[in-house]
């Protein structure tokens, strides 16, 4: 049974990487959160210690390791995006390695940064890149593996997951902070394109609003058109008839993909790789790091060139 500790406990995602340590039969010791709304704690560690202050969740892992000679394995980290290289900071110099949320890091230059790290404690940092261990996303990669094609594959991905006013209130709506919106909700799709289509070639933006982004990204084996969105006036019609909030859509060669389920347990898959002395650390988080670097940092050009259907459908 391994220790953990959990960074941002209140927060949306938090929940997964609980069931994902009881599900692996380990040990949340201690949870840390600027906000104290944590009961869903009670579900999976009630047993665990929680703080609403950095300094006492800080002491008392100290306190744990000097006191009564008990080590973090993990911290899990699951705070806003602009935190998370000073909390894999603090997970290395605690002794334990760090299980991250994506994005690991806001720019390129910080995994760099974090390889020095890791290399002076001898610690390890892991991100959550789930989407590599989807069932259909593997079969998929495998099928392009095998595949003989002299021509690059035609892509359009779309995701479009519904917010409502918090959102742009919250730091996620803040763009110093989450990255933006390519960041926040497109950096796992972007890490499961590059994983699948090899490096990238080109990255154009066409749109880059709080609410909504569009762009055209061509890799070694693919050429793809992407849309992504918070706002429910975007969904498909069809969608908002059966009065769903969340849209997800890739389709290669004019086949869809079918991968709309099997998210729930992904965490857990992640969390079982990593305890095995697997799972996906710096390098492998770096190549979607960098584009969403350049995503936030090109000026977007408008209608123009290789842009998505929705992108246009939007605009009007």
């Amino acid at each position: 049974m391994k220790n953990f500790a959990l960074i941002g406990a209140a927060g949306y995602i938090a929940p997964r990487h609980m069931k994902a340590i009881k599900d692996t039969n380990n040990n949340l010791l201690a949870a840390f959160d600027k906000g104290d709304s944590v009961g869903v704690i009670d579900s999976y560690f009630p047993g665990a210690d929680f703080f609403v202050e950095f300094e006492r969740f800080d002491r008392h892992i100290e306190k744990l390791k000097y006191e009564s000679n008990t080590m973090l394995d993990y911290v899990s980290i699951c705070s806003p995006n602009y935190l998370h290289d000073a909390h894999i900071r603090f997970a290395l110099r605690s002794g334990a390695d760090a299980i991250c949320e994506k994005p690991l890091v806001l720019n390129p230059w910080n995994v760099d940064k974090l390889q020095r790290v890791e290399e002076n404690t001898g610690k390890k940092i892991y991100n959550i890149l789930q989407l590599r261990v989807h069932p259909s996303i593997i079969a998929l990669k495998e099928k392009m593996k095998q595949s003989k094609k002299d021509t690059k594959c035609e892509v359009d991905l779309t995701y479009l997951t519904s917010r409502g006013n918090w959102y742009h209130t919250s730091w996620k709506g803040d763009y110093n902070k989450s990255g933006g919106i390519a960041t926040n909700i497109g950096v796992h799709f972007y890490d499961m394109l590059s994983w699948i289509f090899g490096d990238v070639q080109e990255n154009v933006v066409h749109i880059h609003e709080k609410d909504r982004a569009a762009g055209y990204l061509e890799f070694d084996n693919a050429r793809v058109r992407w849309f992504l969105s918070i706002n429910a006036k975007y969904l498909p019609e069809e969608i908002k008839k059966r009065k769903q909030t969340t849209y997800r859509s890739i389709v290669i060669d004019g086949e869809e993909l079918e991968f709309s389920s099997g998210f729930a347990d992904l965490h857990t898959l992640v969390y079982q790789d990593i305890l095995k002395g697997k799972g996906y650390g710096l390098s492998a988080a770096k190549n979607a790091i960098q584009i969403v670097h350049d995503i936030r940092n090109s000026e977007p050009i408008g209608l123009k060139g290789e842009y998505h259907s929705f992108a246009l459908s939007s605009s009007s």
